[in-house]
């Protein structure tokens, strides 16, 4: 049966709910050569990140995506602690950022060498850990991707083609998110084991329509963040649904997080954000906009099950 691997092991599909599929709860953006670059105490991390965990919970929650990967703060003791807090399931990457972020010490692996360390991280455990990774998590340049980023989609496809997780990719535009669907093509990936991260800053329907109907799926993930305009995000889902591809689309806030680099853990600008806009805000006015209730399950559940399913 089909299951997701989180922090505390393997979950039934079945056994979730609504699922949110690009989330983060400890990130450090100043990259993996800044002094104490992705380290903070673990039992302070969770005092400021429960309660808006604690919401998301008691906003119908069962599952997390944490997409913080490798040269952006992945910190695997942070993320054990995190799961022991809360009953949501946490599911959380391998891979690397985009090339700013790539630590030297996987910059001179061979696609093969880099997709056998993330093989290694999806079915025998995270550094010195037995927790699994749960998905692929890459990252593309603004005008990507470079020579150093082609080798990790290759890598990806590779590790996702030997283990069946997906990869999910932050993508800036739609001419990045078909130029990394060729490449995949190419290196004959099922399009299926692909997410589009970030496809609400693509502002043109047909490039969403044109990767969903490749077999992509479109995630448009600032769902309640204040610099993306709610009613273009919503448009925009409308759209996809109207052009028959529900089935391809996945929703998510991109929120959160504890800040290491910030002596209360708040990000800089704005602070941090919680998990329950999709809940409070977007799945109201999709109703209102006629969906159904079976529709907002295969978006918030269905499409996220089968899209992060091992």
């Amino acid at each position: 049966m089909n299951t997701l691997q989180t922090v505390q092991g393997p979950v039934l599909v079945e056994e979730l709910r609504l699922i949110l599929p690009h989330e983060h709860l400890f990130t450090d953006l100043r990259g993996p050569l800044a002094e104490g670059y992705a380290q903070a105490d673990p039992v302070t991390v969770g005092k400021v990140m429960r309660p808006y965990l604690e919401e998301a919970q008691r906003a119908g929650v069962t599952a997390l995506v944490e997409c913080s990967t490798v040269g952006v703060g992945r910190n695997i003791e942070v993320l054990q602690h995190l799961a022991e807090l809360t009953p949501i399931h946490l599911i959380i990457p391998t891979g690397v950022y985009r090339e700013a972020y790539i630590p030297p010490t996987l910059q001179t692996l061979n696609e093969q060498e880099l997709a056998n360390l993330w093989i290694r991280e999806l079915c025998q455990g995270i550094e010195d850990t037995d927790v699994l990774a749960g998905f692929i998590k890459i990252a593309m340049s603004d005008d990507g991707p470079t020579e150093l980023e082609i080798r990790s989609l290759k890598a990806a496809a590779k590790a996702s083609q030997a283990t069946g997780a997906v990869i999910a990719s932050h993508t800036a535009n739609g001419e990045i998110a078909r130029k990394q669907m060729d490449l995949f093509e190419s290196e004959s990936l099922d399009l299926s084991r692909f997410i589009w991260v970030h496809a609400n800053l693509e502002p043109k329907t047909d490039r969403h329509i044109e990767a969903a109907a490749r077999g992509a799926y479109v995630e448009f993930d600032a769902i309640g963040a204040d610099w993306q305009d709610q009613e273009v995000l919503l448009e925009i889902t409308l759209k996809l649904i109207d052009a028959g591809f529900e089935d391809r689309i996945l929703l998510s806030h991109d929120a959160g997080w504890y800040d290491p680099s910030q002596p209360n853990g708040e990000p800089a600008e704005g602070g941090i954000r919680g998990f329950n806009a999709l809940v409070e805000d977007f799945i109201p006015n999709l109703l209102a906009n006629g969906l159904s209730t079976d529709l907002i399950t295969l978006l918030t559940h269905s499409n996220p099950a089968r899209a992060f399913a091992i």
